[in-house]
């Protein structure tokens, strides 16, 4: 049996901020308000590979930290979403929270997905 450790930091992406906006044109004296949500946070994901066979990757990349979601923007224009990061992990893997070694995830099943970390949401717009 072969035992295998890595200790790792992971955190999702935050959500972007809403716009405060109002309509501009000419000849509209009110327009009224016209703010974009902000995007979505990214997720952190971890994905069984099934080629893997150790955790050596970790030991050089301890820190992995997704996207933030971008600003909303004038004209009701949503921010972008922040891109997931896509953790993969050799069959078998067990993850634990470090600080309570609470099992979060049990990785045995080959292809399967499990998000860790889910991004914020965007606030909103006016």
């Amino acid at each position: 049996m072969f035992i295998d450790k890595a200790k790792i930091f992971i955190k999702a992406g935050k959500g972007g901020n809403g716009a405060i906006s109002f309509h501009r044109e000419k000849y509209v004296a009110a327009g009224g308000p016209d703010g974009g949500d902000g995007g979505k946070g990214g997720n952190v994901i971890f994905k069984v590979e099934l080629g893997m066979t150790t955790l050596m990757d970790f030991r050089y990349k301890r820190k992995y930290v997704a996207q933030n979601g971008m600003d909303g923007s004038g004209k009701r224009q949503k921010g972008k979403k922040g891109e997931d990061i896509i953790i993969k992990v050799p069959q078998g893997t067990i993850v634990r929270d470090a600080e309570s070694n609470r099992l979060i995830a049990d990785l045995s099943d080959p292809d399967k997905e499990v998000v860790l970390a889910r991004g914020g949401n965007g606030g909103w717009g006016n």
